[in-house]
């Protein structure tokens, strides 16, 4: 038996979450949901149903990615990893948790709008892009010091970010490689061409459904 991850293949959030599982090499059941047809397993827990939301083998419920991140960080065998990506160090950790915040409360709102300017017609697709702009021009301004937002090496910081970046540039893919963020584009390149998000995190898989076997992720 191990713990049950449902996800959303396309999803920021939980590729922020099988990023984390993947690279710390923790192994879960995954369960692709689709997000018109939830499986009746998904919903009969009760409560939110979005993903990913991940049941440990006590039955515990995580229901946010940040919760899984956490959650994956205490079970990884890794201790090397764990503590590059999350060192115990309070003040690293609050200086990550701060982008984090940033990320989710002010660049993913204005990431939505920008992504669906067709329904939030109050203002334009260009008002969108730059209000995004702002979390690009400090993302970029700090990555032109480094090669990832806490120095010379990958943290939960990066990690819990980059998805959204790649769902930004993906709107306007035209627009964002011709935007002046060179150092955000070094930077998601850094993801976007590595074997572990290609062939692990995005790999492909069916809809789960309760007659299906376990799909063991990442891949033994």
């Amino acid at each position: 038996m191990l713990p049950v991850l449902y996800s959303f293949r396309r999803c920021p959030y939980a590729i922020r979450a099988r990023y984390t599982i993947a690279y710390l090499n923790v192994p879960v059941n995954l369960r692709e949901v689709v997000l018109k047809a939830k499986p009746e397993a998904l919903l009969s827990l009760g409560g939110r149903s979005s993903v990913p939301q991940l049941v440990d083998m006590d039955g515990a419920r995580y229901p946010e990615s940040m919760d899984i991140i956490l959650w994956a960080l205490s079970k990884s065998n890794n201790r090397i990893k764990v503590n590059s990506v999350w060192p115990s160090d309070a003040c690293q950790r609050n200086k990550m948790s701060a982008w984090i915040r940033y990320n989710d409360v002010f660049f993913k709102k204005w990431l939505d709008r920008y992504k669906y300017a067709d329904r939030y017609t109050e203002f334009s697709e260009s008002y969108y892009f730059a209000q995004c702009e702002v979390f690009l021009r400090r993302l970029n301004r700090r990555l032109g010091l480094r090669s990832y937002l806490m120095g010379e090496k990958l943290s939960v910081a990066d990690i819990s970010v980059f998805p959204f970046v790649r769902q930004f540039a993906a709107v306007n893919q035209k627009r964002f490689d011709e935007s002046e963020y060179d150092n955000v584009k070094k930077w998601l390149s850094l993801f976007l061409d590595s074997a572990l998000f290609n062939n692990v995190v995005m790999k492909k898989y069916p809809m789960w459904t309760s007659e299906q076997e376990n799909v063991v992720f990442p891949a033994r």
